[in-house]
């Protein structure tokens, strides 16, 4: 890489070393006290942030970077997920806010995957989920005074911690304190059900919208009141075909349905003394933020700017922190009282272009794509198809330096919302389902046909790339697709599904398992149709994958097994293998394999 000083960097290497902070997280009973994301020091890792003095500190320090951290209710503590390597097997840590020792949080529990934390007000209450491929998903109850945390919740389907209530834990049974549990019992990974039980494991109430797995309706715990004693559930829903919330009460079990007047996906979290609701809503690729007054139903727009709102929290003082950003602007935590809420020192990210929407007659229906190109460039350009992961996700007006650094490079970008993706209703995020892959790769032949005829795209010189589920795609689409397309690039990609599905971390069986009807030995056909190893062969442009090591959602093995096809017949191909799980935290490593990649489309690309 280069070695260039600030000023003479390329813009797009300065978008990925520009500093970063995610939406602080903050303590109930301590609001002062915040927990934040940032790559100030070039690995993405946790902060402390004591508010009333401006302190900041970095509490987390390992090679391969820390992301998943919680902050207890009374802020005196933080948990923060240890594994190895970006393997995502490990245990919890906790250290003092201030600062001091790591140590293990429960050192009765074996390391593993985690399944949700949620953590009680007085800070010393914890419920912790864990996934092993050996006993499915266990829930375990750590209470202050029981010097072992009890089991009590335990399933081969996959299910986790939603929330834990701001009861009292130190009543008999902890009776004051409920627990909401997302749960797959029926066999539906896409689909969950809700359980809410008492610290002992009893059960309150239960809420499933499948019937037992007939219908594809999905609950999601959205979170508790956070009021003493208030037994009020915040729930998001798909009855009506979309993610909507409502209130459950739980002791009660009146439900509660909002009726918001808003197109798209709604959710909601709790305002801090429960009068009101934080509604975040996305619709076609933006979002946008509203406050709902229970007393009176009314329903008021929260002053953002157009793009994307990638997270929200209620302050105590009725103010509004949201992490915003466009395509063209770079991401910045403001607040609805005015001004930035945390502004990192350090060079600044540049600008990117803006992206403009485009819909596209599909097999389907109508697909939504983003499109950006060079400004004042007309085609027909060289063209990176950017196939976002998920699948359940969905590419959105927001700021994302991988794609700006192609735009910067000469080349047009278009990102595709294809069935499975989320944010245009349940039926289109459904419909993959038993046909895994060759519907996705249909509605993006679509977009492709109009890229082609619209004259922004050269048809010889069309570029497919993607990670994760987007890496799938890639390598499906080269081989079933092999005339469409002159390069591919693939990011920890699944490549052989059946030896994925061996190696996999279990929760993600259990999808694959929803997503084919069956496991491999249950339904072979689905799986051999859905694999990009069973097209291997019929592979004609240039491939370029990138694979971590410790990645427990797309194994190495089965990666290796498709590069050795490759390799078997001399097919032009180059493969990077680093030392990270599913992706990487270090910014010098996302660089390194931007460049990689850059360089690689360079060289194989028809002029």
């Amino acid at each position: 890489m280069t070695s260039e000083s600030n000023g003479s960097m390329p813009d797009w290497e300065k978008r990925f070393r520009a500093p970063r902070v995610s939406l602080p997280d903050w303590a109930e009973d301590a609001p002062d006290r915040s927990l934040f994301v940032s790559n100030a020091t070039g690995t993405y890792e946790l902060y402390a942030w004591d508010r009333a003095t401006g302190e900041q500190r970095q509490a987390t320090d390992r090679a391969n970077g820390t992301t998943d951290g919680v902050l207890s209710p009374d802020g005196a503590s933080i948990w923060w997920f240890s594994d190895t390597d970006g393997d995502e097997f490990g245990v919890w840590m906790r250290q003092p806010f201030e600062g001091g020792e790591d140590v293990e949080a429960v050192p009765g529990l074996a390391p593993s995957y985690p399944a949700g934390l949620a953590l009680g007000r007085d800070g010393r209450t914890a419920v912790i989920g864990r996934s092993t491929d050996e006993d499915g998903t266990t829930l375990h109850v750590v209470r202050p005074g029981v010097q072992d945390p009890v089991e009590i919740y335990r399933h081969r389907e996959s299910a986790g911690v939603g929330d834990l209530s701001w009861g009292s834990p130190q009543t008999e049974a902890g009776g004051g304190t409920l627990i909401a549990i997302e749960h797959t019992e029926h066999g539906d990974a896409m689909h969950s059900a809700l359980r809410v039980v008492r610290l002992d494991g009893s059960t309150v109430a239960e809420l499933d919208d499948t019937n037992g797995g007939e219908k594809e309706l999905g609950l999601e715990v959205l979170g508790f009141a956070p009021v003493e004693g208030d037994s009020r559930l915040l729930v998001g829903h798909q009855r009506r075909g979309r993610w909507e919330p409502m209130v459950w009460d739980v002791a009660s079990g009146e439900q509660t349905d909002l009726h918001l007047d808003l197109p798209g996906d709604v959710s909601a979290e709790w305002y801090p003394d429960g009068s009101a609701l934080l509604i975040a809503h996305e619709f076609e690729a933006r979002g946008d933020l509203w406050r709902y007054e229970f007393a009176t139903g009314a329903l008021t727009k929260v002053d953002t700017p157009v793009g994307s709102v990638s997270g929200a929290s209620a302050r105590p003082d009725g103010s509004v922190e949201y992490l915003w950003s466009s395509a063209a602007e770079p991401p910045v935590v403001r607040s609805t009282t005015g001004g930035v809420v945390l502004d990192p020192p350090g060079m600044k990210a540049p600008a990117a272009v803006p992206v403009e929407d485009v819909w596209v007659e599909g097999p389907g229906g109508r697909i939504h794509a983003l499109v950006q190109k060079p400004a004042g460039a007309s085609g027909p350009l060289p063209t990176v198809f950017e196939i976002h992961g998920g699948p359940t996700w969905h590419d959105s007006d927001a700021f994302a330096a991988g794609p700006a650094a192609w735009v910067d490079h000469g080349y047009a970008v278009v990102r595709v919302n294809y069935r499975g993706s989320t944010g245009y209703g349940r039926e289109w995020t459904d419909a993959l389902k038993h046909r895994v892959g060759l519907i996705e790769l249909e509605d993006i032949a679509a977009v492709r046909a109009w890229a082609v005829a619209s004259g922004l795209a050269d048809p010889e010189r069309l570029v497919l790339s993607g990670g994760s589920w987007g890496g799938y795609l890639t390598l499906l689409g080269l081989g079933t697709q092999p005339d469409a397309w002159a390069v591919g690039l693939a990011a920890v990609p699944v490549a052989d599904y059946v030896a994925a599905y061996e190696d996999e971390m279990e929760a993600l069986k259990a999808l694959d398992r929803t997503l084919f009807g069956g496991s491999p030995d249950e339904v072979p056909d689905r799986f051999t149709a859905s694999s990009p190893l069973t097209y291997v062969d019929d592979v004609r442009a240039p491939v370029f994958v990138s694979a971590g090591l410790n990645d427990p959602r797309c194994p190495i093995r089965q990666i290796d097994n498709y590069v050795d096809r490759l390799a078997a017949r001399d097919a032009v191909h180059e493969v990077y293998r680093y030392d990270a799980g599913h992706g990487s935290l270090v910014v010098e490593e996302r660089i390194k394999q931007v460049g990689l990649e850059l360089d690689f489309v360079r060289r194989h690309l028809p002029r």
